[in-house]
């Protein structure tokens, strides 16, 4: 038995479930495509699992930056697991439906995460600025304890931002189609069937989420055009190496974070979901997710030295026990 939710004028209702259009257009290549976000679903999991575990068995890189990308993985996964196992799952059916329940409880994580990732983000090239600009005094100000309210303040941004906005559009009434354009439940796409006056979120939403992810963005630039200043003025070539190199796998990593979202959420609003559109939401909330932990692994010299050091003490552990 299914509810019904009816709009204030009683000419439309909407059942309890959501039909997520997603990818139906590809009919028999939902199974190609199944198979390849699988794979990078599955990379993108142990990828970042990795990296936590990596930095928690080494004491070499129990430092801030490190003690940010753990917390940076471990948003990343709940990023993307908000997504995947769902769009996974309506891949292989015919029938491609959400309740509303799950489609709130996945723009409540999607939201929260999203933003939290842009904050840490943040706080990592506030990390850099301060190790480059200010070496001296790095462990006096990234102290532990300014490490925990930064981490802390990144998390507590995200719940304070997404979980209002989310429970604000949830509040609206939905009615007419329950076809949802997209092949996960995002703020936009939903907003689009709320049968009520949405001036207001449309107004207010858009000034947040800029407010929350440009924020972070434009600290992030300031931060380096001051790194980038104090580098050239390192006298030796090799100093501004690797002043560069400590610098490099976070600045990959923002751009990739910021580009793909930028594109999917800043380009103009057609009012229609299109194949494009798609295609750039899977970059956003798939492929960034997966790049992360490659970019630390391979353009991270301390990362790639604490892999080598803990695959040879397995090893050795291994061969000593037979």
């Amino acid at each position: 038995m299914t509810s019904s939710q009816s709009d204030p004028g009683g000419n439309h209702t909407l059942s309890d479930v959501f039909v997520l259009v997603g990818f139906s257009y590809l009919n028999e290549l939902q199974l190609l495509l199944f198979l390849v976000l699988l794979v990078i679903y599955l990379l993108t999991l142990m990828g970042n699992l990795l990296v936590i575990l990596l930095i928690k068995l080494n004491s070499s890189l129990h430092t801030p930056m490190y003690f940010f990308l753990v917390n940076l993985s471990a948003s990343e996964i709940c990023f993307t697991s908000s997504v995947v196992p769902q769009l996974l799952g309506h891949l292989l059916v015919e029938e491609k439906t959400i309740s509303i329940a799950a489609c709130a409880a996945g723009v409540y994580v999607f939201a929260i995460m999203g933003l939290t990732d842009c904050c840490l983000l943040a706080a990592m090239a506030y990390d850099r600025y301060v190790a480059i600009c200010h070496p001296l005094h790095y462990t006096t100000i990234m102290s532990s304890r300014v490490c925990a309210l930064l981490s802390g303040a990144s998390w507590a941004a995200g719940m304070l931002v997404g979980v209002p906005l989310t429970t604000w559009l949830f509040s609206l009434p939905l009615c007419g189609s329950n076809r949802i354009q997209h092949f996960f439940c995002d703020i936009l796409p939903v907003l689009k069937i709320a049968c009520a006056d949405t001036s207001q979120i449309k107004a207010v939403g858009p000034m947040v989420i800029v407010l929350f992810t440009l924020c972070p963005f434009l600290l992030i630039l300031l931060s380096y055009v001051r790194i980038i200043s104090t580098i050239l003025k390192v006298p030796s070539v090799e100093g501004r190496r690797k002043a560069f190199s400590a610098c490099s796998s976070h600045l990959t990593v923002v751009t990739v974070f910021y580009g793909t979202a930028l594109i999917t959420y800043l380009v103009p609003n057609t009012g229609s979901t299109t194949e494009s559109d798609l295609l750039l939401s899977l970059l956003n909330t798939i492929v960034s997710p997966a790049l992360n932990p490659i970019i630390y692994t391979l353009r991270n010299n301390e990362v790639k030295g604490a892999l080598r050091k803990t695959v040879q003490k397995s090893s050795f552990s291994h061969h000593w026990r037979n």
